[in-house]
């Protein structure tokens, strides 16, 4: 297989395309793409911090990349910042990136489209698979995972904070997608297949952004105790559920 740039948004759908990539074809990327809202320091609409985005990254032994978007990113801004980074990936002789996107048809297209304009190719190893099926797959694969984002349109913030696992699963409402592709959650893995380690943190309080979303902070292990956190980041960006 070709080298390829895996998008990694931190949670537990791109842990589960990239574990599928790997053991299929038996090769690793040759790094993490991530988008960080550059306001806060944060991965977009998941809320983690950088600290523990890099934790993730070394654990895996893959190397990180990362793209900085402002907070307040339209989709002309953020179309324009990563076909920048698309084209410079190109010129290091990399012509494919990696989704994990599971079903939502305009989303495949929309990466796909802008992709082409630099003469580069996706690549979706989770496409049209049973997102309940996949739901319950990466927990018992050993993955582990929090909720770090809920969509107060879809679920209360009493979902936020809890790990991802069956409990959570089966508490979903009805309607909400097991996988959270409909942006209706997000999560941070910090344990699994693809971990030489655990990623070591603890639960800060839930904090409510936009008057809808509800962020769980999760503090790295290092950090002094009594510090202030800031508060999550509602960015715009091209992220799906998980």
């Amino acid at each position: 297989m070709e080298k390829y740039v895996y998008s990694w948004s931190s949670g537990k759908d791109s842990a589960l395309g990239l574990y599928e990539i790997e053991k299929q074809k038996g090769v690793k990327p040759a790094c993490l793409l991530t988008t960080v809202t550059e306001d806060y320091d944060r991965v977009s609409m998941h809320g983690v911090r950088r600290e523990l985005l890099a934790e993730q990254a070394e654990s895996m032994g893959t190397p990180l990349r990362i793209t900085t978007i402002p907070a307040s990113c339209t989709n002309i801004m953020y179309e324009e910042i990563m076909g920048k980074e698309m084209e410079r990936i190109r010129r290091e002789g990399i012509y494919k990136v990696a989704f994990a996107d599971i079903y939502l048809e305009d989303l495949r297209k929309y990466r796909e489209d802008n992709l082409s304009r630099v003469g580069m190719e996706a690549l979706f190893p989770l496409w049209g698979r049973d997102t309940a099926r996949l739901a319950r797959l990466f927990v018992e694969l050993g993955f582990k995972a929090v909720v770090t984002c809920v969509d107060g349109h879809s679920l209360s913030g009493a979902f936020a904070g809890r790990d991802y696992d069956l409990e959570y699963i089966e508490s979903l409402p009805q309607g909400v997608d097991p996988c959270g592709e409909n942006g209706e959650f997000h999560t941070f893995v910090f344990d699994g297949p693809l971990f030489a380690r655990p990623v070591r943190f603890s639960r800060g309080e839930v904090v409510k952004r936009d008057d809808r979303f509800f962020f769980q902070e999760l503090v790295p292990e290092n950090e002094n105790k009594g510090t202030q956190p800031a508060r999550p980041a509602v960015s715009g960006g091209g992220d799906s559920g998980g």
